[in-house]
């Protein structure tokens, strides 16, 4: 023993905290009162990278990874309390998903595929698995809706141009969002506010698209600038 902390004492204090004797408020969380937590740990997750990136330390990284690994450990210890399933059904399905997912790695015949192939192959086995789930009421509806708007804009409108044909060219949404900013800077301030609220709607969304067209991260793009605002506005600290 070195001194450290294994994976199965991790278990045994989450455990712990939700016992008898345990923490009043890990006692008392539920997978719906811990839904914000896991957005919010995913966020700091993003932020660690972030500073990883520029500074090249990982320490933050780390810690925000167990923040992580503890909201997975809690609803996994909620879900064997509730009778659903246990941390070891978690673990043996994620494998068996990533087994099947890659059978270029697994064996079957399929080693030595183009990246082309190997995305059909992925695309042909996530569509299999999905056959006869009753929770998926339709495939665009399929996409969160808790991912953020643009983000998942830009999925449902792929998955869309993918399935129905519905999505349109690169030269289309130009055109669209050119004809909707004309409109946009023509509108008087008393302007109708539903029909306000209705065009920056369809301008939101051909960013989106034309965004997906040109494989751009319409979100990141959109935080970075954010950013920029930030240090534009807020003088840097003196040394």
């Amino acid at each position: 023993m070195d001194g450290r902390y294994s994976f199965e004492d991790f278990i045994h204090i989450v455990e712990r905290l939700r016992g008898e004797d345990g923490c009043p408020w890990d006692k008392k969380q539920t997978h719906e009162s811990l839904k914000p937590c896991m957005m919010e740990e995913a966020a700091e997750l993003l932020s660690s990278i972030r500073i990883y990136e520029k500074t090249g330390n990982a320490e933050n990284m780390r810690e925000e990874l167990g923040d992580i690994l503890l909201q997975v450990m809690l609803h996994s210890q909620i879900a064997k309390e509730e009778h659903l399933f246990t941390l070891e059904d978690v673990i043996h399905e994620i494998s068996a998903k990533m087994i099947r997912r890659h059978p270029h790695v697994f064996g079957d015949g399929s080693k030595g595929k183009q990246e082309e192939a190997i995305r059909a192959d992925w695309e042909e086995i996530k569509r299999k698995e999905k056959e006869g789930k009753a929770w998926i009421e339709s495939p665009l509806r399929e996409v969160p809706k808790e991912l953020p708007a643009l983000a998942r804009a830009s999925k449902v409108l792929k998955k869309a141009d993918k399935l129905y044909g519905k999505g349109n060219s690169f030269e289309e949404n130009a055109g669209c969002m050119e004809k909707s900013i004309k409109k946009l800077a023509a509108l008087q301030p008393d302007v109708d506010r539903i029909k306000l609220q209705e065009l920056m709607g369809d301008i939101l969304v051909n960013l989106s698209d034309i965004a997906r067209l040109s494989k751009i991260p319409l979100e990141q793009i959109l935080t970075d600038r954010i950013e920029d605002i930030i240090d534009q506005c807020e003088p840097a600290e003196k040394p």
